[in-house]
């Protein structure tokens, strides 16, 4: 909000116009728009060291020299997602075991590894369920982790293509679309076709009247 800057330092320091109008970007007949209270809509003053823009520092070195130009002070750097297991809501936690059991039966040639970056657990899970020596075995049902929430369908299906291209198997492909799509555009000719020839034939019949061959319909009510 670089309006709402300037009429801040405007109003709280003494650093000239140029200075205000170089460090948020407006022209300098803005900023004296503002200060003179004929800006077209007055906005409320942004303090921009509140918003760890600037320090106070900053500003005075600004008002003691007016050839300074005020440096934007460097934002706190983001927190960066360190390497380890996927953070899966406590709410879905409870689902994880359903979405292992789901891949180790649809796709056995996915690593441990790989599931537990997918899924978010440990090797030591997997292999449980893998080895059906978990605790609560009994109650784990196969569910595509998807459906559950626990990955993305494009993470899934990358993963799964890695895996059988590392295992030599051929990665599946549904052909079921593809003939799905000519059957569609198969019937959509055929529809045009028709559509095609019943149009000439309206348009003969407007021109040429009936054909001497074909009946009309008075003839065959007197028949």
């Amino acid at each position: 909000m670089p309006h709402a800057t300037a009429s801040w330092l405007v109003d709280n320091t003494a650093l000239s116009f140029e200075q205000i109008a170089d460090f948020c970007g407006l022209h300098i007949l803005e900023v004296q728009a503002i200060a003179d209270d004929t800006a077209a809509t007055k906005l409320a003053g942004r303090d921009p060291v509140r918003a760890h823009e600037l320090t106070m520092e900053e500003i005075e070195r600004g008002q003691a020299d007016p050839e300074y130009r005020l440096k934007m002070q460097k934002g706190p750097e983001q927190v960066r997602r360190t390497k380890g297991p996927r953070y899966t809501p406590v709410s879905k936690r409870q689902d994880k075991p359903d979405g292992i059991a789901w891949i180790i039966r649809n796709h056995p040639e996915i690593s441990d590894g790989a599931i537990g970056k997918l899924i978010g657990t440990t090797r030591t899970t997997i292999q449980a369920i893998r080895e059906r020596s978990h605790w609560n075995i009994a109650n784990i049902v196969p569910k595509d982790p998807v459906t559950l929430g626990l990955c993305s369908q494009r993470e899934l299906d990358a993963l799964v293509s890695k895996a059988a291209k590392k295992a030599g198997i051929e990665a599946p492909t549904d052909s079921k679309i593809e003939g799905d799509r000519a059957a569609l555009i198969e019937e959509l000719r055929a529809k045009r076709e028709a559509a095609s020839r019943d149009a000439d034939a309206a348009l003969d019949a407007e021109e040429n009247g009936p054909r001497p061959s074909e009946p009309t319909a008075e003839t065959l009510f007197k028949k």
